[in-house]
């Protein structure tokens, strides 16, 4: 029988504009590439070619709760559309790190108001998302 292993989501850290992100709902993060990696085409008598796609763009999603003291910081940055650095680090094993030099917030947050408190998402469009 192989080895439990331990995932723990104290070991994710979430830098954005060089600030640590914290309050986070229990979505906590998503990083994805926008477009696969290579495309492939079959001729009409059964020829592949498979090209390299080089679209560097990807998406990266940050959930937190309303209460959290960097809302306000995320708003700002929607509103003014100001690109910033974005860092997804996962320290546990194994260890991965998603890296963009430029990414801006899409557009500000959806607000809910109700009998409980509501998250707050924010979707990260990554200029040059590397995933390693």
């Amino acid at each position: 029988m192989s080895e439990a292993k331990t995932y723990d989501a104290m070991d994710v850290s979430v830098i954005v504009g060089g600030v640590f992100l914290t309050g986070f709902a229990e979505d906590l993060v998503t990083v994805a590439k926008d477009e696969e990696g290579y495309s492939t085409k079959v001729g009409a008598q059964g020829d592949v070619v498979r090209s390299k796609v080089n679209n560097p763009l990807g998406t990266v999603t940050i959930t937190l709760q309303s209460t959290s003291p960097q809302v306000p910081y995320l708003d700002s940055l929607a509103n003014s559309q100001k690109i910033v650095p974005v860092s997804v680090v996962f320290s546990g094993t194994p260890k991965e790190t998603n890296t963009a030099t430029q990414a801006y917030i899409k557009k500000p947050a959806d607000r809910e108001y109700g009998s409980e408190a509501g998250d707050r998402s924010y979707e990260f469009q990554c200029l040059d998302l590397s995933m390693n």
